[in-house]
């Protein structure tokens, strides 16, 4: 029997356990809040229906909502667990349900292979974000993803970050000027260090070559919503703020040249409106896409120059080698940061300490000559 807020008892049945002791804290719990005037009585609502009505109802990005409810709708909705009255959710059943998906929640051309540590935790950040909203709707009183045990930050830990040497850098860029139609974008992106997103949706407003600098406004994503096609959208910045980045005398060459070439396909494609790195028609370019041509030029670029002349990297890690030749050099942390558009010089620091340079050896001759002074 549970004492209900109003004052009357009432009998709660409550299936579910995986465990007779967690049965039977439940029952402790509840009875406990009934002495309080704080007992929620059991929603049948199930977990999947829920979720997905929330997600829709969330205060985000085009981008994150698509990629939220693609992993409901693959990782959530299909399994058992979406069939579970949100009433009888518990640490170990959503706790069971991250192993399974370790074990075999695989969706792509690998179906049935297991997801990997990172891709468990960011749906338990979803899961834990949707039955916050339960226990905030006051279908809950606590959140049972805050009892469950996902994959460790540890354990999911991004993949490792791979950057080109100046030498590598240089012998692709020079490539890539004879061989290679992308070339400007290639260049643009290693010698600005942004994201990918931010130089496809780049205007030539956007670029004072007077002042040596171009401002960085939005970022181009692409949205898949299931059953419909992909579309590109544009948004704000990572960190919801513009910033200008100041440009060598090279780039602004490139850049140059590039617009001549535009304007040369079409007047429009050079218009202060006009994206920069648009495609012929003057529509935004798919992200994925530029990805790929990268990953295929990189391949051609080891055929011509030889295996051993550079390592395969990704696009997103020409932002990596620019922030790392930099600090490597000795720029300040907080002009990195600003360039690559960070929120703080803290999130450089975390990301690339492992490549700041320091002073270890001048510290370790320091303390050895100040314990032989003190010896002596």
């Amino acid at each position: 029997m549970v004492r209900l807020p109003d004052g009357t008892l009432k009998e709660v049945n409550k299936r579910g356990f995986l465990t007779k002791k967690e049965g039977l804290g439940w029952l402790g719990d509840a009875q406990s809040d009934g002495r309080k005037g704080q007992f929620i009585e059991p929603s049948r609502i199930t977990f999947g229906t829920y979720g997905r009505e929330v997600i829709g109802g969330l205060r985000i990005t085009p981008g994150t909502r698509a990629s939220y409810l693609k992993n409901w709708r693959n990782h959530v909705e299909p399994y058992p667990l979406a069939a579970v009255p949100l009433a009888q959710l518990t640490g170990l059943r959503l706790t069971a349900h991250y192993r399974g998906l370790e074990k075999s929640g695989r969706k792509d051309h690998r179906e049935g292979e297991g997801l990997s540590a990172r891709t468990v935790r960011y749906i338990h950040t979803i899961i834990h974000g949707v039955l916050g909203q339960a226990v905030t709707d006051g279908l809950l009183m606590r959140n049972p993803a805050a009892a469950a045990r996902p994959p460790s930050a540890a354990e999911a830990k991004p993949p490792e970050m791979l950057c080109w040497t100046e030498g590598q850098l240089a012998a692709f860029l020079v490539w890539a000027l004879e061989h290679s139609q992308n070339h400007p974008l290639w260049h643009y992106l290693a010698n600005t260090g942004m994201r990918r997103g931010e130089a496809l949706s780049g205007r030539w407003r956007d670029l004072d070559a007077g002042a040596a600098a171009v401002r960085v406004r939005r970022s181009a994503g692409i949205v898949r919503e299931f059953g419909e096609g992909a579309e590109i959208v544009e948004g704000d910045t990572k960190t919801h703020k513009p910033r200008v980045i100041d440009l060598d005398a090279g780039t602004l060459a490139v850049l140059a040249q590039h617009k001549r070439e535009r304007g040369e396909m079409a007047l429009q494609l050079a218009r202060q409106d006009a994206l920069m790195f648009g495609d012929i028609e003057g529509r935004h370019r798919n992200p994925e896409h530029v990805s790929r041509q990268f990953g295929r030029d990189v391949e051609r670029c080891r055929k011509a120059l030889g295996p051993d002349a550079l390592p395969m990297i990704r696009l997103h890690d020409l932002r990596h080698t620019h922030a790392t030749i930099l600090l490597l050099a000795g720029v300040p942390v907080h002009v990195v940061s600003q360039r690559l558009g960070h929120a703080n010089a803290t999130v450089t620091l975390t990301v690339y300490a492992h490549v700041m340079p320091g002073n270890q050896r001048d510290a370790a001759d320091l303390f050895a000559r100040l314990i032989g002074e003190a010896g002596a």
